[in-house]
């Protein structure tokens, strides 16, 4: 007898959207809605969505600044468009489209992101996720590293002919490891599913999952329509999914093991305490954080 299909808990349509810097239109999912807030997709604590936005060229690269993190990962993935990152731990790269960028912020580290030259010079589509990914209290700590996954070297799943594919970035799916390191249990890959496509996925009921639709619409469960831009949240009953693609679809899934310890986050910093935070500040007014030029 087939397992029941896991309950989806709400359907959330895009947030309005906001800039952040001059060169990323973003819609907040998490925590802008209550129904996730900071700890209903633990690890994930923020999502922020760059649909398809057309920038005209510029002479000088849009983007986001100097700025410091302590305590989670930043992770970005590129679906048009390239963004170029620079930080204090010495790394840098450029992410075209398909790619990721896995910054481990850790102990802290200053970085910037903006629009890779070229792009900024003729302009185009951009189109990208960040994700902030909570770290354990035992690995805020940890020293900052930096992973450039390049699409090429995901790992793949074919779905069949007939449905499509998938591309791991982190975790599993049919046996198939993504290339990312993480610090807890958790699952980022992309399913792109032809029209009438379709793709199960089963994940712990103790895990928090979401799916964000990037491209096209989807059916979830034979019963519920997704269309583009929007996340369907799971409640933890069941664990079978099946996601159907209504028309040629690319949808982001995310699953992960919560970090049961508490949460004090305050702009750049996510820690576990009120003097976490405030030691965070002081570290970077010292200087200890290290040098980058804006």
């Amino acid at each position: 007898m087939k397992a029941p299909y896991r309950k989806i808990k709400v359907i959330l349509p895009p947030p309005p959207p906001h800039m952040v810097g001059d060169g990323f239109r973003v819609h907040n999912f998490f925590p802008h809605y209550d129904e996730i807030g900071m700890t209903g997709m633990s690890p994930f604590f923020l999502l922020d969505y760059g649909s398809k936005f057309l920038f005209p060229p510029s002479g000088t690269p849009r983007g986001v600044g100097v700025h410091p993190h302590r305590g989670f990962e930043t992770v970005t993935i590129a679906y048009h468009g390239s963004v170029a990152h620079h930080d204090s731990a010495g790394n840098s790269g450029v992410i075209n489209e398909g790619d990721v960028q896995w910054m481990t912020a850790g102990a802290g580290v200053l970085h910037k992101e903006y629009h890779e030259k070229e792009f900024s010079k003729k302009g185009g589509m951009l189109q990208m996720v960040q994700l902030w990914v909570n770290l354990p209290a035992e690995y805020k700590m940890t020293p900052a590293k930096y992973q450039a996954i390049e699409n090429r070297s995901m790992g793949r799943v074919s779905l069949g002919d007939m449905n499509g594919e998938a591309e791991i970035i982190a975790g599993e799916y049919k046996g198939v490891r993504g290339p990312a390191t993480t610090f807890s249990p958790l699952s980022v890959f992309n399913l792109i599913l032809k029209e009438g496509g379709k793709a199960d996925l089963a994940f712990p009921s103790d895990q928090n999952t979401c799916l964000l639709v990037i491209d096209g619409d989807i059916k979830l469960n034979e019963e519920k329509t997704v269309p583009e831009n929007s996340l369907a949240l799971f409640s933890p009953e069941g664990e079978s999914i099946l996601v159907e693609g209504l028309k040629e679809s690319k949808i982001l899934v995310l699953s992960g093991m919560p970090i049961k310890e508490p949460i004090s986050a305050y702009g750049p910093f996510v820690m576990n305490t009120k003097s976490e935070i405030q030691e965070a500040f002081d570290d970077f007014y010292n200087g200890k954080f290290g040098y980058l030029e804006d």
